[in-house]
């Protein structure tokens, strides 16, 4: 039997321990990427009687591609040009 534990911290509220055999790795990751599980501790895989910490792999599996923010950073410095024009205006 094959089944991941994923360790949730809630701060002050606790912790939860999210154990379902039914979830299959690719669950796992879906619901880390849509934000169900968020503030995780630890992700464990348990396979017969071995324990493996899979959290830097799942999350890595999870993680959004990187987008390049050239044009995000170019219509923000044009915005701030802008705005600091309109401070020296004359009044």
């Amino acid at each position: 039997m094959q089944y991941f534990v994923v360790m949730i911290d809630y701060g002050r509220r606790g912790r939860e321990a999210v154990v379902d055999p039914e979830i299959t790795r690719r669950e796992v990751v879906s619901r880390i990427a849509t934000g169900e599980y968020r503030n995780i501790s630890f992700i464990h895989e348990i396979a017969g009687s071995a324990v493996e910490d899979v959290t830097a792999d799942i999350l890595a599996e999870a993680a959004l591609p990187e987008i390049e923010a050239d044009e995000a950073d170019l219509q923000a410095r044009h915005f701030d040009h802008i705005r600091d024009l309109r401070k020296h205006e004359p009044t």
